[in-house]
């Protein structure tokens, strides 16, 4: 077993994985550096999911090694690694998962509550992210009262306002249309820099080309091929790279 480089907040080796007998990944190696946004591409069944939910803990690899910040993911009980989800883990899936019982600052504020903060800050820092991502109009409203765009958008916020130690977002954009994409993947992106969050973003959108740092692609559970480096607008490279196998 060989530990992780130290500027690594995420690192796993040779990872494996498949879905009832149909490989998802196939010896996927890779790194995610501390306050990097890490864009992963490929096309649809290329195994972008199933490689976040190896490097969050939701399933375990076989074989192959997953660890966060030096301590192996792969080898802790499940009730650790839900533990680790709850506490230092956020998760934005490409369908909002909301409790249609609550409100919309209520959900976004569930996991502040739920880690013991006070009601009154829950609610603060829930309404402050509602308005952030444009919903804050919303905040008294279910979710059988919105639209799937504005529960997307809560979705998000609910991930952000307890400023995890790395987010994993699968293809958050989805449900929203053309005009709102590119104004909630710098959101996300702002918000992520300005909290030194660890992004690690599946998704089919171009656009978060020009927002991560780096770039990684997938093709059927594989290393896929090399993109080329990309200009961000502020004049800065960002490196676009495959993954290895």
């Amino acid at each position: 077993m060989v530990a992780p480089p130290d500027n690594d907040v995420l690192w796993a080796r040779g990872l494996h994985y498949a879905h009832s007998g149909s490989p998802a990944l196939a010896g996927v190696s890779i790194g995610v550096r501390e306050g990097e946004i890490l864009a992963i591409t490929g096309p649809r069944g290329s195994g972008k999911t199933t490689l976040l939910k190896c490097l969050s803990g939701q399933i375990v690899p076989s074989p192959g090694e997953v660890w966060f910040n030096s301590a192996p993911v792969h080898t802790l009980s499940r009730a650790a690694r839900e533990r680790l989800r709850r506490e230092r883990f956020g998760w934005i899936d490409s369908e909002p998962h909301l409790v249609p019982e609550l409100t919309a600052w209520e959900n976004t504020a569930l996991p502040l509550l739920m880690r013991g903060v006070g009601h009154r800050a829950a609610k603060r820092t829930a309404g402050e992210w509602l308005e952030r991502l444009d919903v804050g109009d919303c905040q008294r409203k279910r979710p059988a009262a919105l639209l799937q765009a504005q529960r997307q958008r809560i979705a998000i916020a609910r991930a952000l306002a307890s400023e995890p130690t790395v987010l994993f977002a699968d293809e958050p954009t989805a449900p929203l249309h053309n005009a709102d994409r590119a104004q909630v993947l710098r959101t996300l992106t702002t918000a992520a820099r300005s909290h030194h969050i660890t992004v690690v973003i599946a998704t089919l959108d171009d656009e978060i080309a020009t927002l991560a740092d780096r770039t990684v692609s997938l093709v059927d559970g594989r290393r896929g091929t090399a993109l080329p480096v990309l200009d961000a607008p502020d004049g800065e490279g960002r490196a676009a790279c495959s993954v290895s196998a």
